[in-house]
């Protein structure tokens, strides 16, 4: 590795290595924030000789994402097979001097545009008083002269100003251009290496993702490719189908899974660009396959119902493989991996080495092979009792919440299909999720909050049935009601699993009656997905914390 090597720019060099595109904004850098106070507050410390601070740049010929070049301005690229220094420390800096010394707008991402042509010379100011400001006085103004005007103005447009400040002007203007800026350059690291002294010097602030990191890896200009701009383009289809939750971490799974077998950090930051690229197609493709299949087979209507967003990465990874949805035995032995997954909080720790075993569990698949699992899943009502406590985050009430969807639960008032989307699934207050028996009605007969808060009383209706009609009354009195509005309430049931109403003590408010049939009627519905093996013979451990996986 070259070491770094420290340097001295003066002015001209600077503002004309950002003119001409050989100063750029690496795209894991965060936007321009300072205002055009602090920035005048800079540029007086120029003026006044002191130092402000040391730029930080990478030199390199690899071409990144750059962030809306310099403060959002259109400037040129640099020219194909020259070097580039990429900004990693001084971002603000650099922005408020190019923008101050060329007197440009900056255009913030709220819309609001600051002009710093408004930048400010006092004449009038001692040493010891701010000599640059951002604060004009209309009726004192014949002693400020643009910041802008000093540079670039020439001659006549100086010899306006009265004689007394001539001194003034040319010393000031010979400041700022004469001014030595300190510069560390480090010169031709790899990218994560790049990305790891910039994560260092920033300690203070957001560390980069993954995903930051790789979207300026896999940059190429050539091939007009861009995974920020690839990725959301992704999203913005599955928003369409309901699917716009997926983590962007997702896909650099998938993808190193596919090239290399694994999915680690440090093993999807050494993926080389070009194979990256050349699978992107394709590897999209294969997730809009696996997003339809779940849409299709398995009825999850949105994403935010999956157990797990990881879950789409051996799904992907088979459709990658496997052009055609599977049928026969390779159907069985998917969807029993599907539920396996789903119901033993498989995800919820060690997600990469996992999904690199799982792999081989879907090879085997592919092979049209029943695969081996070393975790047992227990079907049994006695589980489901003691491990159906309502979180919406926990991947297993998420399973339990994908049978009910299955089902495609319709309203009680009405027999249409309830509407289920991903805004108001991610809230477990959500009014979407009813408890049939009310929460209110049920603390009043001091029931056991464990027993009241269950995914076994929990069924998706329609938002405005709990706002309006259900609220804390008796099952038997609201349902009544519906009785009366729904002939055909007995078949609308079936679709919450609730089979007879007649006979799940609904109409004598029997909870424990209620409690123990729907019990049975989702252990029936567990029971149907998992091919039976040898491991289910031990015994399930308790699931003391399932929560779904959190991605970087």
């Amino acid at each position: 590795m070259n070491l770094p090597e420290p340097l001295n720019k003066q002015f001209s060099s600077l503002i004309d290595d950002i003119s001409c595109g050989r100063l750029k904004i690496p795209q894991f850098q965060r936007d321009f924030v300072w205002d055009i106070k602090k920035s005048a507050g800079l540029l007086d410390s120029i003026v006044k000789g002191y130092p402000v601070g040391t730029f930080i740049f990478w030199k390199t010929k690899d071409r990144l994402r750059s962030v809306k070049d310099i403060g959002n301005l259109n400037l040129p690229d640099p020219v194909s097979g020259d070097y580039v220094n990429f900004v990693l420390d001084g971002q603000q800096r650099i922005t408020s001097l190019f923008a101050a010394f060329k007197g440009e707008k900056i255009t913030r991402g709220d819309g609001k545009i600051e002009d710093f042509s408004e930048i400010y010379i006092d004449l009038d100011a001692n040493e010891d008083e701010k000599i640059v400001t951002s604060e004009k006085d209309d009726n004192k103004s014949n002693h400020l002269i643009k910041l802008n005007d000093l540079l670039y103005g020439g001659l006549t447009s100086l010899a306006g100003y009265p004689m007394v400040y001539h001194e003034k002007l040319e010393e000031y203007k010979k400041r700022i251009e004469s001014y030595n800026y300190s510069v560390i350059q480090v010169n031709e690291v790899p990218i994560d290496v790049a990305t790891e002294i910039f994560t260092r010097i920033n300690v203070g602030g957001k560390p980069l993702t993954l995903f930051e990191i790789m979207v300026a890896k896999t940059y190429d200009y050539e091939q007009d490719f861009d995974l920020s701009e690839k990725f959301d383009s992704l999203i913005e289809k599955l928003e369409s189908v309901n699917y716009e939750t997926i983590a962007d971490a997702t896909i650099l799974q998938i993808i190193s899974l596919i090239l290399t077998k694994e999915c680690k950090r440090k093993i999807i930051l050494k993926l080389k660009k070009e194979d990256f690229i050349n699978i992107w197609a394709d590897v999209i493709n294969a997730t809009e396959s696996a997003v339809e299949y779940f849409k299709s087979f398995y009825r999850i209507p949105v994403s935010q119902l999956l157990p797990y967003n990881a879950l789409l990465v051996p799904f992907t990874y088979f459709f990658y493989y496997h052009k055609d949805k599977p049928t026969g035995d390779k159907q069985k032995y998917l969807q029993d991996f599907f539920w396996r997954v789903s119901l033993a909080g498989r995800y919820s720790s060690s997600v990469e080495s996992k999904l690199a075993q799982d792999i081989k569990r879907i090879d085997k698949i592919l092979k049209n092979e029943l695969p081996d699992y070393d975790w047992p899943i227990n079907f049994s009502t006695e589980f489901i009792k003691n491990n159906g406590w309502f979180s919406a985050g926990r991947s297993y009430i998420k399973a339990i919440l994908c049978i009910y969807a299955w089902h495609q639960p319709k309203s009680f008032i009405d027999g249409s299909l309830v509407n289920i989307s991903n805004d108001w699934l991610k809230q477990a207050n959500s009014k979407n999720y009813h408890h049939f028996f009310p929460r209110a009605y049920l603390a009043k007969l001091n029931k056991d909050e464990k027993m009241i808060n269950h995914i076994i009383n929990i069924t998706i209706v329609d938002d405005f049935l709990n706002k309006r009609e259900i609220r804390d009354k008796a099952p038997a009195k609201y349902m009544k009601t519906f009785k009366e509005k729904n002939l055909r309430l007995t078949d609308v049931m079936k679709t919450h699993l609730i089979d007879d109403i007649d006979d799940f003590g609904i109409w004598d408010n029997n909870y424990e009656l209620f409690f123990e049939k729907r019990t049975r009627a989702v252990s029936k519905e567990i029971k149907k997905r998992i091919i039976p093996q040898k491991i289910d013979e031990k015994p399930q451990a308790d699931l003391v914390d399932d929560a779904v996986e959190i991605v970087e």
